[in-house]
């Protein structure tokens, strides 16, 4: 082939894949611009296209979703379109003869010897990486270099050939550190990095080495140790180094002991990411914090820890006797070693899409302070109000000593203040977004309340009186809170669990169903029910009492009062019981005279408060957002104004379901006078017309 023919020519369907769009994405390109280039052969209906002429064209087009370069620049499909015919050529000489790992070992091995590899002495060379470059192939070693020309160094070789792993369907890239976390440990790591003097860094579960080729710890004088128990990602790990690096050497061993062997100190600065791994449980001794322990211990006085760890080892709440995980937290709080939780933007990580993920930043216990908070940021948040930004957004929060916005990062004490006063070490969720609640941000709620009564006093003119009598007015200090889950254990509230009912059992008689159609408002409640010979065959189901509330928390907070009870609760779905209304209940049916303190919480007052904004925000979960019931709080009201608030919230349901009735009978009046006159059966006139028929 000719320079001008490195690449044999593409079809439209190759074209399609190694620019990764749709078939129709690529005819429209080369029926809407007259630029897009001619074929160079094949027939009519399947034309060649010189490749760089495609690869050319492409440059000129960015690709809208991209990652952004370092110079905020978007990638095009011309790089996206030269990438895959680089890799194609690498799949194409490993396909039948080669596994995918042995085919990206031996390509990363000549790449190392391409880089720092080459230049180096045997002795000091990994003692695998010589025999795999002798293996590699004539036809290999010359792609491998042609990649090296091609994008400039060897280290970006090395990084098109580690994006065969995804291609091949090997698990290598399962475990890689998202390019968003790694510039968030480089950012916040630089203060350490950028001292006078060699640093010392450890990367525990160093994996393939994503964490340390964004640090570029090793510049020749730092000392640079990496932690990688599994061989092959080790091996990965050697070669990737060597094809980057140009100078120093870096430590790369199976377990942590081995560093004392090798006389490694304690490090200035530690960082991991362990590899997610299915089954892990809370009770498990060596489960994700192991690695913030291990951390921790390795630090120099002075020194900084990132950790990445599973948001459900922060958001399990502490049960009776503790678990491992439970255990692990509260001493990593206790001995001052947490500085700050970063929960992470969701859908962060690409192959682990269902899963949530926060950095412990950790400091040694040596140089904790005595009287210490840790800071919450809700990274997640902060993302979608700064975007790209909000890395450098968590480390200003980190080095600043302004007040933060609260919705997005607190700073929270880790032992009691006081009765009412938040803490960490009270057992419940150390997450985020679970902690971090505040009133909605620049709102004056008398004045919007005051504009809120204004507006339904002209729009319902027949509830003039009522609305004038409601009295609003100002607390002169604001009311403490306190949390749903508290009330749950003291029993003063019982959780109702929903339940999985196969479709076929729900029918149109027997009990209500409520599930979440019924909670958004795409089924009106009754229309789907079961029988109870149905329901006889879920023996855990429970049925609603008069006064419980429907909960659905996903993607916020929807509630409903239960005013006459019997219902049965479809996940996800949830209710919610104020044990002591039962009793109310009876009370009041019996003619006894009922005292307002007599009942602590009232049910349209408990509804509307469970919904409130506060805790609108507290949602987690990469998929789906749900607000754990248990991190929800309440005001601290006396008994009475709950009366007042119940009495009024009430009334105002009430008020809402007249009004919702006189729509529907106004939508079935439309409805039916249209059905009619489009059928060819109805004429509509004035009334004071004389032709008007009844």
């Amino acid at each position: 082939m000719t320079e001008r023919r490195r690449y044999e020519p593409v079809t439209l369907g190759e074209i399609k894949e190694l620019a990764e769009v749709g078939r129709p994405t690529v005819s429209n390109w080369r029926r809407r611009h007259a630029s897009f280039p001619e074929a160079v052969g094949g027939s009519e209906s399947k034309p060649l296209f010189d490749a760089e002429e495609i690869a050319g064209w492409l440059d000129g087009r960015p690709v809208p979703d991209g990652e952004r370069h370092p110079d905020g620049t978007l990638p095009t499909y011309g790089e996206r379109f030269r990438e895959g015919l680089r890799l194609r050529r690498l799949v194409t000489l490993g396909h039948g003869t080669l596994r995918p790992e042995q085919l990206i070992v031996r390509a990363l091995a000549v790449a190392a010897m391409e880089g720092e590899g080459g230049g180096s002495s045997e002795e000091s060379l990994p003692a695998t990486l010589l025999p795999d470059f002798d293996t590699a192939g004539d036809e290999l070693l010359r792609t491998v270099r042609e990649l090296a020309e091609e994008s400039g160094s060897a280290g970006a070789a090395a990084e098109a050939v580690l994006q065969l792993a995804g291609r091949l369907e090997s698990d290598l890239t399962m475990d890689a550190t998202p390019r968003p976390v790694t510039e968030l440990i480089d950012v916040l790591a630089q203060p350490v990095l950028s001292v006078a003097g060699p640093v010392t860094v450890l990367n525990l579960c160093a994996g393939t080495g994503d964490v340390l080729l964004e640090l570029a710890a090793d510049d020749g004088e730092n000392r640079v140790a990496a932690v990688e128990p599994d061989a092959l990602r080790r091996t990965v790990l050697r070669y990737r180094l060597l094809a980057h690096w140009a100078a120093g050497e870096t430590l790369v061993c199976s377990d942590p002991m081995e560093l004392l062997e090798q006389g490694f100190p304690q490090a200035d600065l530690v960082v991991a990411d362990p590899p997610y791994a299915s089954g892990e449980r809370e009770r498990d001794e060596d489960g994700p914090l192991r690695w913030a322990v291990e951390a921790v211990e390795r630090l120099e006085e002075g020194g900084k820890g990132l950790v990445v760890v599973p948001s459900w080892v922060l958001s399990r709440p502490r049960s009776g006797t503790g678990t491992a995980n439970t255990r692990m937290r509260e001493d990593l709080l206790k001995s001052g070693a947490v500085e700050a939780i970063v929960q992470l933007p969701r859908r962060i990580h690409t192959f682990r899409t269902g899963a949530e993920h926060a950095l412990l930043v950790l400091r040694s216990t040596r140089s904790a302070p005595t009287d210490f908070g840790v800071l919450l940021i809700d990274a997640d948040r902060l993302a979608r109000r700064v975007g790209d930004e909000w890395q450098r957004n968590v480390e200003a929060l980190l080095s600043s000593t302004r007040t933060p916005v609260p919705e997005e990062a607190q700073s929270v004490p880790v032992a009691s203040a006081g009765p009412g006063s938040s803490y960490l070490l009270d057992g419940r969720s150390l997450l985020p977004a679970h902690r971090l609640a505040s009133p909605e941000k620049g709102l004056d709620h008398f004045a919007a309340t005051v504009e809120a009564r204004q507006s339904a006093y002209a729009a319902l003119p027949h509830l003039k009186r009522w609305i004038g009598d409601l009295g609003v007015g100002k607390r002169e200090h604001r009311a403490e809170h306190f949390k749903v889950g508290g009330q749950l254990r003291a029993g003063q509230l019982k959780l109702l669990p929903g339940h999985r009912i196969k479709e076929s059992d729900i029918g149109d008689a027997g009990v209500p169903v409520i599930g979440r159609e019924e909670m958004l408002g795409a089924l009106p409640i009754g229309e789907r029910r079961i029988m109870l010979e149905d329901l006889a065959a879920y023996p855990q189901s429970l049925m609603t009492e008069q006064g419980d509330i429907f909960l659905l928390t996903e993607h916020g907070v929807r509630t409903q009062v239960d005013d006459a009870g019997g219902c049965v609760l479809l996940a996800p779905v949830q209710g919610l019981r104020i044990a002591a209304y039962r009793k109310y209940l009876m009370d009041l049916a019996a003619g006894e005279t009922v005292r307002p303190e007599g009942l602590w919480m009232r049910p349209h007052a408990l509804a509307r408060l469970l919904a409130a904004p506060r805790n609108q925000q507290r949602g987690s979960g990469s998929l789906v957002r749900r607000v754990s019931v248990k991190d929800m709080d309440l005001p601290q009201l006396p008994p009475e104004e709950i009366a007042d608030l119940e009495a009024v919230l009430a009334e105002t349901e009430r008020h809402r379901a007249e009004v919702r009735r006189q729509l529907s009978a106004l939508d079935t009046l439309a409805e039916r006078l249209a059905a009619g006159v489009a059928d060819g059966d109805l004429r509509l006139r004035k009334r004071s017309d004389p032709g008007l028929r009844a």
